[in-house]
Protein backbone atom coordinates (compact mmCIF):
# COMPACT_ATOMS: atom_id res chain seq x y z
CA UNK A 1 0.00 0.00 0.00
CA UNK A 2 2.83 2.41 0.86
CA UNK A 3 4.43 1.97 -2.54
CA UNK A 4 1.11 2.78 -4.22
CA UNK A 5 0.89 6.00 -2.21
CA UNK A 6 4.46 6.88 -3.19
CA UNK A 7 3.67 6.26 -6.86
CA UNK A 8 0.48 8.35 -6.71
CA UNK A 9 2.24 11.26 -4.97
CA UNK A 10 5.01 11.05 -7.55
CA UNK A 11 2.42 11.12 -10.30
CA UNK A 12 1.13 14.36 -8.80
CA UNK A 13 4.64 15.84 -8.96
CA UNK A 14 4.84 14.84 -12.60
CA UNK A 15 1.53 16.51 -13.39
CA UNK A 16 2.50 19.72 -11.58
CA UNK A 17 3.13 22.35 -14.28
CA UNK A 18 3.55 19.55 -16.80
CA UNK A 19 3.00 22.03 -19.62
CA UNK A 20 6.19 23.88 -18.57
CA UNK A 21 8.30 24.66 -20.48
CA UNK A 22 6.19 25.84 -23.37
CA UNK A 23 6.93 24.47 -26.80
CA UNK A 24 8.88 21.35 -27.70
CA UNK A 25 12.06 20.62 -25.77
CA UNK A 26 15.03 18.67 -27.10
CA UNK A 27 13.93 15.61 -29.13
CA UNK A 28 10.23 16.24 -28.55
CA UNK A 29 10.53 17.89 -31.94
CA UNK A 30 10.87 14.43 -33.49
CA UNK A 31 8.66 12.29 -31.27
CA UNK A 32 5.74 14.64 -30.73
CA UNK A 33 5.70 15.33 -34.46
CA UNK A 34 5.76 11.58 -35.02
CA UNK A 35 2.81 11.13 -32.66
CA UNK A 36 0.79 13.65 -34.63
CA UNK A 37 1.61 11.92 -37.89
CA UNK A 38 0.77 8.49 -36.50
CA UNK A 39 -2.69 9.73 -35.55
CA UNK A 40 -3.19 11.19 -39.03
CA UNK A 41 -1.43 8.73 -41.33
CA UNK A 42 -0.39 5.70 -39.27
CA UNK A 43 3.24 6.36 -40.24
CA UNK A 44 5.71 9.23 -40.21
CA UNK A 45 5.79 11.47 -43.24
CA UNK A 46 7.65 14.57 -44.32
CA UNK A 47 5.25 16.83 -46.13
CA UNK A 48 3.58 14.51 -48.60
CA UNK A 49 6.50 12.10 -48.80
CA UNK A 50 7.40 9.07 -46.67
CA UNK A 51 10.01 9.77 -43.97
CA UNK A 52 12.86 7.48 -42.99
CA UNK A 53 12.82 6.94 -39.22
CA UNK A 54 15.32 5.15 -37.01
CA UNK A 55 13.26 3.97 -34.01
CA UNK A 56 10.33 1.53 -33.95
CA UNK A 57 6.78 2.82 -33.40
CA UNK A 58 5.65 1.78 -29.88
CA UNK A 59 6.94 4.75 -27.88
CA UNK A 60 5.63 7.20 -30.45
CA UNK A 61 2.22 5.53 -30.35
CA UNK A 62 2.22 6.08 -26.57
CA UNK A 63 2.84 9.79 -27.11
CA UNK A 64 0.15 9.81 -29.82
CA UNK A 65 -2.33 8.30 -27.35
CA UNK A 66 -1.72 11.17 -24.95
CA UNK A 67 -2.28 13.67 -27.74
CA UNK A 68 -5.46 11.87 -28.82
CA UNK A 69 -6.96 11.95 -25.31
CA UNK A 70 -5.70 15.26 -23.93
CA UNK A 71 -5.15 17.32 -27.07
CA UNK A 72 -2.23 18.57 -29.12
CA UNK A 73 -0.60 20.67 -26.39
CA UNK A 74 2.36 20.42 -24.05
CA UNK A 75 0.22 18.54 -21.52
CA UNK A 76 -0.99 16.11 -24.17
CA UNK A 77 2.55 15.57 -25.46
CA UNK A 78 3.89 14.65 -22.02
CA UNK A 79 1.04 13.00 -20.11
CA UNK A 80 1.90 9.49 -21.37
CA UNK A 81 5.43 9.92 -20.03
CA UNK A 82 4.05 11.09 -16.67
CA UNK A 83 1.92 7.96 -16.42
CA UNK A 84 4.87 5.78 -17.44
CA UNK A 85 7.08 7.41 -14.81
CA UNK A 86 4.59 6.76 -12.00
CA UNK A 87 4.16 3.16 -13.16
CA UNK A 88 7.92 2.54 -13.08
CA UNK A 89 7.92 3.59 -9.42
CA UNK A 90 5.19 1.10 -8.61
CA UNK A 91 6.80 -1.65 -10.69
CA UNK A 92 10.19 -1.30 -9.01
CA UNK A 93 8.48 -1.91 -5.69
CA UNK A 94 6.90 -5.11 -7.03
CA UNK A 95 10.22 -6.28 -8.41
CA UNK A 96 12.02 -5.47 -5.14
CA UNK A 97 9.33 -7.33 -3.19
CA UNK A 98 9.90 -10.47 -5.24
CA UNK A 99 13.70 -10.21 -5.13
CA UNK A 100 14.15 -9.31 -1.46
CA UNK A 101 10.89 -10.76 -0.05
CA UNK A 102 10.43 -7.71 2.15
CA UNK A 103 7.68 -5.10 2.07
CA UNK A 104 10.00 -2.56 3.67
CA UNK A 105 12.61 -3.08 0.95
CA UNK A 106 9.89 -2.74 -1.69
CA UNK A 107 8.79 0.57 -0.19
CA UNK A 108 12.41 1.75 -0.04
CA UNK A 109 12.87 0.93 -3.74
CA UNK A 110 9.75 2.93 -4.65
CA UNK A 111 10.92 5.87 -2.53
CA UNK A 112 14.40 5.93 -4.06
CA UNK A 113 12.96 5.77 -7.57
CA UNK A 114 10.62 8.64 -6.73
CA UNK A 115 13.59 10.70 -5.53
CA UNK A 116 15.54 10.39 -8.77
CA UNK A 117 15.76 13.47 -10.96
CA UNK A 118 16.40 11.63 -14.21
CA UNK A 119 13.16 9.69 -13.81
CA UNK A 120 11.32 12.92 -13.01
CA UNK A 121 12.74 14.74 -16.06
CA UNK A 122 11.86 11.87 -18.40
CA UNK A 123 8.39 11.73 -16.86
CA UNK A 124 7.84 15.35 -17.83
CA UNK A 125 9.20 15.12 -21.38
CA UNK A 126 7.82 13.46 -24.51
CA UNK A 127 10.77 11.19 -25.30
CA UNK A 128 11.01 7.43 -25.86
CA UNK A 129 13.37 6.10 -23.21
CA UNK A 130 10.94 6.02 -20.30
CA UNK A 131 8.55 3.84 -22.31
CA UNK A 132 11.48 1.51 -22.96
CA UNK A 133 12.11 1.43 -19.21
CA UNK A 134 8.43 0.81 -18.44
CA UNK A 135 8.15 -2.23 -20.72
CA UNK A 136 11.48 -3.59 -19.46
CA UNK A 137 10.23 -3.43 -15.86
CA UNK A 138 6.94 -5.04 -16.89
CA UNK A 139 8.96 -7.85 -18.48
CA UNK A 140 11.19 -8.32 -15.43
CA UNK A 141 8.20 -8.32 -13.07
CA UNK A 142 6.36 -10.91 -15.18
CA UNK A 143 9.51 -13.05 -15.38
CA UNK A 144 9.88 -13.06 -11.60
CA UNK A 145 6.34 -14.41 -11.39
CA UNK A 146 7.27 -17.17 -13.89
CA UNK A 147 4.92 -15.66 -16.47
CA UNK A 148 7.37 -16.20 -19.32
CA UNK A 149 4.91 -15.73 -22.17
CA UNK A 150 3.86 -12.35 -20.78
CA UNK A 151 7.46 -11.43 -20.04
CA UNK A 152 8.51 -12.11 -23.63
CA UNK A 153 5.65 -9.94 -24.91
CA UNK A 154 6.74 -7.02 -22.72
CA UNK A 155 10.38 -7.33 -23.79
CA UNK A 156 9.25 -7.41 -27.42
CA UNK A 157 7.29 -4.20 -26.81
CA UNK A 158 10.41 -2.71 -25.22
CA UNK A 159 12.29 -3.54 -28.43
CA UNK A 160 9.37 -1.91 -30.24
CA UNK A 161 10.28 1.34 -28.49
CA UNK A 162 14.04 1.09 -28.98
CA UNK A 163 16.11 -1.84 -30.17
CA UNK A 164 18.07 -1.85 -26.91
CA UNK A 165 15.10 -3.73 -25.46
CA UNK A 166 16.44 -6.78 -27.35
CA UNK A 167 19.27 -7.13 -24.85
CA UNK A 168 16.75 -7.82 -22.10
CA UNK A 169 14.86 -10.29 -24.26
CA UNK A 170 18.04 -12.24 -24.97
CA UNK A 171 19.32 -11.98 -21.39
CA UNK A 172 16.14 -13.26 -19.76
CA UNK A 173 15.68 -15.92 -22.44
CA UNK A 174 19.13 -17.30 -21.58
CA UNK A 175 18.36 -17.08 -17.87
CA UNK A 176 15.16 -19.03 -18.42
CA UNK A 177 17.05 -21.76 -20.26
CA UNK A 178 19.61 -21.81 -17.44
CA UNK A 179 16.80 -22.36 -14.93
CA UNK A 180 15.61 -25.28 -17.06
CA UNK A 181 18.92 -27.14 -16.64
CA UNK A 182 17.54 -29.23 -13.76
CA UNK A 183 14.57 -30.38 -15.84
CA UNK A 184 16.56 -32.32 -18.41
CA UNK A 185 13.99 -35.15 -18.43
CA UNK A 186 11.53 -32.86 -20.21
CA UNK A 187 14.13 -31.04 -22.28
CA UNK A 188 12.58 -31.69 -25.71
CA UNK A 189 9.19 -30.28 -24.75
CA UNK A 190 10.79 -27.40 -22.87
CA UNK A 191 13.00 -26.49 -25.82
CA UNK A 192 9.95 -26.22 -28.06
CA UNK A 193 8.12 -24.10 -25.50
CA UNK A 194 11.10 -21.79 -24.96
CA UNK A 195 11.56 -21.37 -28.71
CA UNK A 196 7.94 -20.31 -29.03
CA UNK A 197 8.11 -18.06 -25.95
CA UNK A 198 11.41 -16.31 -26.55
CA UNK A 199 11.80 -16.63 -30.31
CA UNK A 200 8.59 -16.86 -32.34
CA UNK A 201 6.26 -14.86 -30.08
CA UNK A 202 8.54 -11.80 -29.67
CA UNK A 203 9.12 -11.64 -33.44
CA UNK A 204 5.37 -11.76 -34.05
CA UNK A 205 4.70 -9.08 -31.41
CA UNK A 206 7.46 -6.83 -32.72
CA UNK A 207 6.31 -7.08 -36.34
CA UNK A 208 2.73 -6.37 -35.27
CA UNK A 209 3.84 -3.03 -33.77
CA UNK A 210 4.51 -1.89 -37.35
CA UNK A 211 0.85 -2.28 -38.27
CA UNK A 212 0.59 1.38 -39.28
CA UNK A 213 3.43 0.93 -41.74
CA UNK A 214 1.87 -2.22 -43.20
CA UNK A 215 -1.53 -0.57 -43.64
CA UNK A 216 -0.28 2.66 -45.18
CA UNK A 217 1.10 3.27 -48.64
CA UNK A 218 3.00 6.25 -47.21
CA UNK A 219 5.49 4.16 -45.23
CA UNK A 220 9.12 4.65 -46.20
CA UNK A 221 10.13 1.98 -48.77
CA UNK A 222 6.82 0.21 -48.07
CA UNK A 223 6.92 -1.27 -51.58
CA UNK A 224 10.68 -1.73 -51.90
CA UNK A 225 10.34 -5.46 -52.58
CA UNK A 226 8.02 -4.82 -55.53
CA UNK A 227 10.98 -3.75 -57.63
CA UNK A 228 13.88 -5.48 -55.86
CA UNK A 229 14.11 -9.23 -56.29
CA UNK A 230 16.15 -11.26 -53.78
CA UNK A 231 16.92 -14.90 -53.02
CA UNK A 232 14.06 -14.76 -50.48
CA UNK A 233 11.23 -14.17 -52.90
CA UNK A 234 9.10 -16.83 -51.20
CA UNK A 235 8.74 -14.43 -48.24
CA UNK A 236 5.83 -11.95 -48.57
CA UNK A 237 6.95 -8.72 -50.20
CA UNK A 238 5.77 -6.59 -47.26
CA UNK A 239 8.05 -8.51 -44.89
CA UNK A 240 11.00 -8.26 -47.28
CA UNK A 241 10.41 -4.52 -47.51
CA UNK A 242 10.35 -4.31 -43.71
CA UNK A 243 13.58 -6.30 -43.53
CA UNK A 244 15.20 -3.87 -45.96
CA UNK A 245 13.93 -0.96 -43.88
CA UNK A 246 15.52 -2.46 -40.76
CA UNK A 247 18.80 -3.00 -42.56
CA UNK A 248 18.82 0.71 -43.36
CA UNK A 249 17.97 1.57 -39.75
CA UNK A 250 20.81 -0.62 -38.51
CA UNK A 251 23.22 1.06 -40.91
CA UNK A 252 22.14 4.47 -39.58
CA UNK A 253 22.73 3.47 -35.95
CA UNK A 254 26.11 1.93 -36.75
CA UNK A 255 27.37 5.00 -38.60
CA UNK A 256 25.91 7.80 -36.46
CA UNK A 257 29.01 9.76 -35.44
CA UNK A 258 27.79 13.35 -35.79
CA UNK A 259 29.30 15.51 -33.06
CA UNK A 260 26.88 16.97 -30.50
CA UNK A 261 27.43 19.42 -27.67
CA UNK A 262 25.95 17.06 -25.09
CA UNK A 263 27.18 13.68 -26.31
CA UNK A 264 28.55 11.62 -23.45
CA UNK A 265 30.67 8.49 -23.36
CA UNK A 266 29.04 5.64 -21.41
CA UNK A 267 32.02 5.57 -19.04
CA UNK A 268 30.66 8.71 -17.40
CA UNK A 269 26.94 7.93 -17.31
CA UNK A 270 26.68 6.50 -13.81
CA UNK A 271 28.46 9.45 -12.20
CA UNK A 272 26.54 12.03 -14.26
CA UNK A 273 29.72 13.38 -15.84
CA UNK A 274 27.96 15.01 -18.81
CA UNK A 275 24.17 15.35 -18.33
CA UNK A 276 22.03 16.48 -21.24
CA UNK A 277 20.42 19.89 -21.22
CA UNK A 278 16.92 19.49 -22.69
CA UNK A 279 16.04 23.17 -22.43
CA UNK A 280 17.61 26.47 -21.40
CA UNK A 281 16.28 30.03 -21.47
CA UNK A 282 17.16 33.30 -19.75
CA UNK A 283 13.77 34.87 -18.92
CA UNK A 284 13.33 38.25 -17.22
CA UNK A 285 10.87 37.21 -14.51
CA UNK A 286 12.93 36.16 -11.47
CA UNK A 287 13.24 39.53 -9.76
CA UNK A 288 16.91 39.79 -10.63
CA UNK A 289 18.92 41.18 -13.53
CA UNK A 290 19.97 37.74 -14.79
CA UNK A 291 17.64 34.73 -14.72
CA UNK A 292 17.84 31.09 -15.78
CA UNK A 293 15.35 28.36 -16.62
CA UNK A 294 16.62 24.90 -17.49
CA UNK A 295 15.58 21.29 -17.83
CA UNK A 296 18.71 19.26 -17.17
CA UNK A 297 18.44 15.51 -17.64
CA UNK A 298 20.49 14.58 -14.60
CA UNK A 299 19.89 11.96 -11.98
CA UNK A 300 19.88 12.98 -8.33
CA UNK A 301 23.69 13.06 -7.96
CA UNK A 302 24.02 11.52 -4.50
CA UNK A 303 21.63 8.70 -5.44
CA UNK A 304 23.65 7.87 -8.57
CA UNK A 305 27.03 8.18 -6.87
CA UNK A 306 25.95 5.94 -3.99
CA UNK A 307 24.30 3.62 -6.51
CA UNK A 308 27.56 3.27 -8.41
CA UNK A 309 29.33 2.24 -5.20
CA UNK A 310 26.45 -0.11 -4.44
CA UNK A 311 26.92 -1.82 -7.81
CA UNK A 312 30.54 -2.54 -6.93
CA UNK A 313 29.37 -4.07 -3.66
CA UNK A 314 26.71 -6.16 -5.41
CA UNK A 315 29.32 -7.49 -7.84
CA UNK A 316 31.64 -8.36 -4.95
CA UNK A 317 28.90 -10.22 -3.04
CA UNK A 318 27.87 -12.08 -6.18
CA UNK A 319 31.43 -13.16 -6.98
CA UNK A 320 31.89 -14.32 -3.38
CA UNK A 321 28.69 -16.35 -3.63
CA UNK A 322 29.97 -17.98 -6.84
CA UNK A 323 33.22 -18.94 -5.13
CA UNK A 324 31.27 -20.41 -2.24
CA UNK A 325 28.97 -22.23 -4.68
CA UNK A 326 25.91 -20.64 -3.11
CA UNK A 327 24.76 -18.27 -5.85
CA UNK A 328 23.26 -14.99 -4.64
CA UNK A 329 20.18 -14.86 -6.86
CA UNK A 330 19.16 -11.30 -5.95
CA UNK A 331 22.64 -9.98 -6.77
CA UNK A 332 22.60 -11.94 -10.01
CA UNK A 333 19.27 -10.43 -11.06
CA UNK A 334 20.58 -6.91 -10.46
CA UNK A 335 23.75 -7.59 -12.43
CA UNK A 336 21.74 -9.09 -15.30
CA UNK A 337 19.71 -5.89 -15.47
CA UNK A 338 22.86 -3.77 -15.45
CA UNK A 339 24.46 -5.99 -18.08
CA UNK A 340 21.47 -5.67 -20.43
CA UNK A 341 20.91 -1.95 -19.89
CA UNK A 342 24.46 -0.62 -19.70
CA UNK A 343 27.25 -2.87 -20.94
CA UNK A 344 26.16 -3.03 -24.63
CA UNK A 345 26.75 0.71 -24.99
CA UNK A 346 30.49 0.24 -24.54
CA UNK A 347 30.58 -1.46 -27.93
CA UNK A 348 29.61 1.88 -29.56
CA UNK A 349 32.54 4.07 -28.60
CA UNK A 350 32.38 6.09 -31.82
CA UNK A 351 28.60 6.45 -31.95
CA UNK A 352 26.92 9.65 -30.80
CA UNK A 353 25.23 8.75 -27.50
CA UNK A 354 23.82 10.68 -24.54
CA UNK A 355 23.73 10.16 -20.80
CA UNK A 356 19.93 10.43 -20.64
CA UNK A 357 19.84 6.93 -22.17
CA UNK A 358 20.82 5.80 -18.66
CA UNK A 359 17.20 6.03 -17.49
CA UNK A 360 16.82 2.30 -18.25
CA UNK A 361 19.83 1.62 -15.98
CA UNK A 362 18.30 3.55 -13.08
CA UNK A 363 15.90 0.85 -11.76
CA UNK A 364 18.77 -1.61 -11.35
CA UNK A 365 20.88 1.07 -9.68
CA UNK A 366 18.03 1.54 -7.21
CA UNK A 367 17.86 -2.22 -6.63
CA UNK A 368 21.61 -2.21 -5.93
CA UNK A 369 21.07 0.46 -3.27
CA UNK A 370 18.23 -1.54 -1.73
CA UNK A 371 20.42 -4.67 -1.80
CA UNK A 372 23.13 -2.84 0.16
CA UNK A 373 20.57 -1.38 2.57
CA UNK A 374 19.35 -4.91 3.28
CA UNK A 375 22.93 -6.02 3.91
CA UNK A 376 23.44 -3.14 6.34
CA UNK A 377 20.20 -3.83 8.19
CA UNK A 378 20.78 -7.56 8.44
CA UNK A 379 18.10 -9.81 9.85
CA UNK A 380 14.95 -8.47 11.45
CA UNK A 381 14.36 -7.04 13.97
CA UNK A 382 16.71 -4.31 12.79
CA UNK A 383 18.90 -2.53 15.29
CA UNK A 384 18.18 1.21 15.75
CA UNK A 385 21.74 2.21 14.84
CA UNK A 386 21.55 0.31 11.54
CA UNK A 387 18.17 1.81 10.70
CA UNK A 388 19.64 5.22 11.44
CA UNK A 389 22.43 4.62 8.90
CA UNK A 390 20.00 3.74 6.13
CA UNK A 391 17.68 6.61 7.08
CA UNK A 392 20.62 9.04 6.97
CA UNK A 393 21.49 8.11 3.39
CA UNK A 394 17.85 8.26 2.29
CA UNK A 395 17.52 11.73 3.81
CA UNK A 396 20.69 12.81 2.01
CA UNK A 397 19.20 11.67 -1.29
CA UNK A 398 15.88 13.39 -0.54
CA UNK A 399 17.64 16.67 0.33
CA UNK A 400 19.71 16.43 -2.85
CA UNK A 401 16.54 15.83 -4.89
CA UNK A 402 14.91 18.95 -3.42
CA UNK A 403 18.10 20.97 -3.94
CA UNK A 404 18.15 20.21 -7.68
CA UNK A 405 14.36 20.51 -8.11
CA UNK A 406 14.63 23.72 -10.21
CA UNK A 407 16.74 21.89 -12.81
CA UNK A 408 14.28 19.02 -13.04
CA UNK A 409 11.18 21.19 -13.53
CA UNK A 410 12.26 24.27 -15.50
CA UNK A 411 11.71 26.52 -12.49
CA UNK A 412 12.74 30.12 -13.15
CA UNK A 413 15.61 31.06 -10.80
CA UNK A 414 18.32 33.68 -10.65
CA UNK A 415 21.44 33.08 -12.68
CA UNK A 416 23.45 33.05 -9.43
CA UNK A 417 21.23 30.25 -8.09
CA UNK A 418 21.59 28.32 -11.35
CA UNK A 419 25.37 28.78 -11.26
CA UNK A 420 25.47 27.31 -7.74
CA UNK A 421 23.67 24.22 -9.05
CA UNK A 422 26.37 23.66 -11.68
CA UNK A 423 28.70 21.66 -9.43
CA UNK A 424 31.00 20.79 -12.31
CA UNK A 425 31.92 22.62 -15.50
CA UNK A 426 30.95 19.53 -17.53
CA UNK A 427 27.32 20.10 -16.46
CA UNK A 428 27.15 23.39 -18.36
Amino acid sequence: MTSIVIALLSFGLRLWHLATPKGMVFDELYYVTAGREYLKFGVEVKGNSPEFIVHPPVGKWCIALGIKIFGDSEFGWRIASAVAGALTIYLISRIALRIFRSTQMANLAALLMALDGLNLVHSRTGLLDLFLTLFVLCGVNAWLKDHYWRSAIFFALAAGVKWSGLYFLVGFALLTVYKDRTRIQTWTRLLTTRLLQWGILPVFVYISTWIGWFRSSRGWDRHWADTNATHWNFIPRSLRSLWHYHAEMLNFHRTLTTKHTYQANPWGWLVMRRPTSFYYQAPKTCGDKDCSQEVLAIGTPILWWLGTLALVAVLAFWLRSIIRRDVDVSAGMILLGISASYLPWFAFQKRTVFSFYAIVIEPFLVLALVYCAKKILGREPWRPNKKAIVAFFVLMIAANFIYFWPLFTATVITYAHWSNLMWFSSWI
